[in-house]
This record gives C-alpha cells, sequence and structure tokens, in this order.
C-alpha cells in the first residue's frame, strides 16, 4: 500500500492526462480511479489495500493467475539476454521455439506463423492476406469480405470493417470496403424469430444467400468461433460453425477464425474450432498466447497459403506488412512457458470440473426478475439483464444497469466490467472451485442489491 499523498497525486494525474479506452471520460474524472498496484494468482491488489477476484481476467487475458512464477522466470531470464530485437531480416529463439510450438498445437495444416502484438492486427494481418491471396491466384474481383452481425475483430480500420456492432464501428463506415453481414446465431434474440429447439440452424441459409450471390467477389469471410466476444458473449449453437466452414469451401471462399477470445482453453478445448473438428484457411491469436503477460499476438496460415507469396524478388509478392515488436523474444519467451504450464498441469483436461461447476452454479441465476438469458461456453459466461423478461425488454443505456451491479461487485470484492447489460464473467483458468464460489455469489448478491 502506498502513501497518501503519493495516492492522491496518481489520482489527480490520471484524471488529469490519461484517456482511458472504451470509457466516457466525462463520467470517469466525477469517480475516484481504481488504481491497481499488484496481483497474486486471481486477485488484484489496489493501491488502497483492497483485494478483488480478477472476474474479467484483465481483459479476457490472464489464464495461469498473476505473478504466475514460471512465466516471470521465463522473462526474466530472456531479460538477461536481450529485450527486443526485430524479425524483419533476423530472427531470434524464443519467436522460433514458440512458432514451431504454435504450429504443433494449431489444427493441422496451419503451420506458417505471422507474429503481431494484439488481436486487432492480427486480424489486420489476417484480412490482408487473405485479399493478397487472390491477387496473387489471379482472382482480382474478390476484393470484399463475410463477416457476422454482432462480430468484433478489433479497432484498426480493416478489423473494423467486419465488425458488426453498431456503437463501435457505424461512425466510421465511409472508411471501409465492403462487408457482407450474416445473421448471428444469437439464440436468445434470433433475428429470424426462430426457437432454437427446433429452428435447424436457419441463420446458416442467410450466409449460404450471401454466398451464393457474391462468391465471385469475396475473398474470405471472418469470424469468432462458438462465442462472439465484445457483441454480448454471444454463444453461437452446436453446428453453426463447421455448418460455415463447409459454405466457404462450397462457394471458393476462405475462412478465417478469430480465436483471439476463445484461444488457449476458454471453452474448454486448447482452440474452439477442435469441438467441431473443423480447420480454417487462417487463424488469429492473441490474449491468452502467453497467459496474459504481454502483447504478443499471431495469424496462422496454410502452405497454400504462404506459398501464394513467394515468388521472384522483382515480382514484389512479397507480404508487405510487419510490426516494430514482431515476435518480440520477451513476449514469446512468456508464451512458451505458458504453454508448458499447460502440460505439466494438464490444464486442460482439469477444467472440465471447473466448467461443470460454473454450469451448475449459474443455474440459480435464472431465477432472478431480471435475468433474461445467462449462457456459457467453458470458463466464459453471460448474464444478459433485461427489464422485462416476457418481452426480453433490454435496459435502455441511459440507465447503466452493468456499470452499477459491477460498481457494487466491486465493493464486495470482485473485479467485472459489462457489455451495456450484459454482465461479462470470465475468471483465469487457475481459478480454484472455492474462489468461482465466492465469485459466483457475489455476482449474485450484486444483481440482487443493483437491480
Amino acid at each position: 500500500m502506498i502513501h497518501k499523498t503519493y495516492k492522491e497525486q496518481l489520482q489527480t494525474w490520471d484524471k488529469q492526462y490519461l484517456w482511458h479506452p472504451f470509457t466516457q471520460m466525462q463520467d470517469y474524472v466525477k469517480e475516484i480511479p481504481l488504481i491497481i498496484e499488484e496481483g497474486s494468482g486471481v486477485f488484484l491488489k489496489d493501491v488502497d489495500g483492497n483485494e478483488y477476484i480478477d472476474g474479467i481476467s484483465s481483459m479476457w487475458c490472464n489464464l495461469h493467475g498473476h505473478r504466475r512464477k514460471e512465466i516471470d522466470d521465463a522473462i526474466k531470464r530472456q531479460l538477461d539476454k536481450i529485450a527486443h530485437t526485430t524479425l524483419l531480416g533476423p530472427s531470434n529463439i524464443p519467436a522460433i521455439e514458440l512458432a514451431r510450438k504454435l504450429a504443433e498445437i494449431a489444427p493441422k495444416e496451419l503451420t506458417k506463423v505471422f507474429y503481431s502484438d494484439n488481436g486487432s492486427t492480427a486480424n489486420e494481418v489476417a484480412l490482408k492476406m487473405a485479399f493478397q491471396y487472390w491477387q496473387h491466384r489471379g482472382l482480382k474481383d474478390k476484393t470484399q469480405f463475410v463477416a457476422l452481425q454482432y462480430g468484433y475483430h478489433g479497432d484498426t480500420i480493416g478489423t473494423m470493417g467486419v465488425g458488426g456492432i453498431d456503437i463501435y464501428h457505424k461512425v466510421f463506415r465511409p472508411l471501409y470496403f465492403q462487408t457482407h453481414f450474416a445473421p448471428s446465431p444469437y439464440c436468445y434474440r434470433c433475428p429470424l424469430g426462430k426457437q432454437s429447439q427446433n429452428c435447424s440452424l436457419a441463420c446458416l441459409e442467410g450466409l449460404e444467400n450471401i454466398l451464393k450471390g457474391s462468391s465471385d467477389h469475396i475473398a474470405a469471410m471472418i469470424m469468432e468461433p462458438l462465442v462472439q466476444g465484445a457483441g454480448g458473449i454471444i454463444t453461437h449453437p452446436k453446428g453453426y460453425l463447421s455448418g460455415a466452414r463447409a459454405l466457404c469451401k462450397k462457394y471458393n471462399v476462405l475462412f478465417i477464425l478469430d480465436e483471439v477470445l476463445t484461444g488457449f482453453g476458454r471453452t474448454g478445448e486448447m482452440f474452439a474450432c477442435f469441438h467441431e473438428d473443423i480447420v480454417p484457411d487462417i487463424m488469429t491469436v492473441s490474449k491468452g498466447i502467453n497467459g496474459g503477460y504481454m502483447p504478443l499476438a499471431a495469424t496462422l496460415a496454410t502452405e497454400e497459403i504462404y506459398h501464394a507469396f513467394l515468388g521472384e524478388y522483382s515480382q514484389l509478392k512479397t507480404f508487405f506488412h510487419g510490426h516494430t515488436y514482431t515476435g518480440n523474444p520477451l513476449g514469446c519467451a512468456a508464451g512458451l512457458a505458458s504453454l508448458e504450464l499447460f502440460e505439466q498441469e494438464q490444464i486442460l483436461e482439469n477444467l472440465a470440473p471447473k466448467i461443470q461447476y460454473l454450469r451448475d452454479g449459474l443455474r440459480r441465476f435464472g431465477a432472478l426478475d431480471h435475468a433474461g438469458d445467462v449462457r456459457q461456453c467453458g470458463l466464459i459466461a453471460a448474464i444478459e439483464l433485461v427489464k422485462d423478461k416476457s418481452t426480453k425488454e433490454p435496459y435502455p443505456w441511459e440507465e447503466r444497469v452493468g456499470i452499477k451491479v459491477c460498481i457494487e461487485a466491486r465493493q464486495r470484492g470482485l473485479l467485472l466490467r459489462p457489455l451495456g447489460h450484459i454482465l461479462v464473467l470470465m475468471p483465469p483458468l487457475s481459478i480454484k472451485m472455492n474462489e468461482l464460489d465466492r465469485f459466483l455469489n457475489i455476482v449474485y448478491e450484486s444483481i440482487q442489491h443493483a437491480v
């Protein structure tokens, strides 16, 4: 815990100099900032010494808890050698070793690894690869993309161009290339008015209609497998993912899977695509790639995609894309340590009881007056709060209901961040059963008190 005077200075500087992401600063500067000083395991500690369960895994990326010795030590060992060298020409040992490891654990055929530094850039790389692939193949009309309603793939211009969330993306629409949006398999609010028990995945018909009519102009489809994150933790029905993959093959459209959120155990498998045994043409990963320790991302591609970029120097078929910190040795060393923990501690095998415990613990939430939908995939869950359960009427933005619940939870020792009126529950994979129990109890009590 720091000295009171310094704490107050930090609070002043925070409001004076920082512009926080996805935050209405007019509201923020009226509050006392929550300033995190340290962490251990699933707990964070603020400058006043208060502890909180990290209920959102520090923005969906922390897997093994904070201050994990094995990852700390790996970073320190690498720091004793070198912190950063460029990958534009030279290589480095951790980047090589991690690329080999990623290719081993990824879906078969994804053997080429292109590094960047966050989910947005990984997806930007994927979109550019897909576009340029068809240019090299001579199909120069394939310049458009398909994405899902409520999809989110990042905040760079290209990734916003395939984003389907109006509050994030609408204002920038004049900057985008052409994207076709297929209906989201959002069963609670089905865009087709169907019931999930007998819909026969009718939402795939909308996707097929787009592909059937425009496949000559479409380079790729991009989607988040099983769970659409920022769109509201929308969990997809079984069969949608494999159905979308089959349609892209049928109409000669590349298939890009954004596993930035779902990768590295979040859904109970190493990657979400393993649940339906499909292999994309391109896959992106970030967030959990090194346990949530530092910025790192990767775009994995097939040999077929890779070989389309090979040619004589003068042909200019090179993939002219890169980042200053591509393949950063510290980030890659942390990634290797994280993946070693998966093996040493059999993390995937040990997730099943936690996933079931979470599923059992969420059942009681359905009885709450304003819990419209409770959904889960692996250790990802969401509670969609509604004003009226019978009509599914959402809360208006001005009521800030999600924020109210999260403020209540913070007072009880749990850090959450909502998506509007949707509560996101995403603890580190390392959370213990008793900690998970406390987590759920706080959420339940906070909803009861605040809504």
